[in-house]
């Protein structure tokens, strides 16, 4: 995997320990918990390159939240063994 040898810690987070998470509903990227860029692709997974960005501190309280929860259940990569 590219992003391991490139140094990225990945980690999997199974459905089954994230379904009380309040995760958000489109994908994003967060900046320097300032700005959340939402990025919005087509059913068929191609990306029309349709973004809008907020930074509302709400917002990204309760994302930045969300994603240090999730991260603290996932599992590294090198220890992860799918059920």
């Amino acid at each position: 995997m590219v992003n391991i040898e490139a140094g990225e810690d990945i980690r999997w987070l199974p459905r089954t320990k994230a379904a009380d998470l309040m995760l958000p509903g489109a994908d994003c990227f967060v900046f320097d918990h300032r700005v959340v860029r939402w990025n919005f692709q087509r059913g068929d997974g191609t990306n029309p390159r349709r973004y809008t960005f907020s930074s509302d501190p709400r917002t990204i309280r309760d994302i930045v939240a969300a994603f240090e929860l999730a991260w603290n259940r996932a599992t590294p990569h090198a220890e992860y063994k799918p059920d």
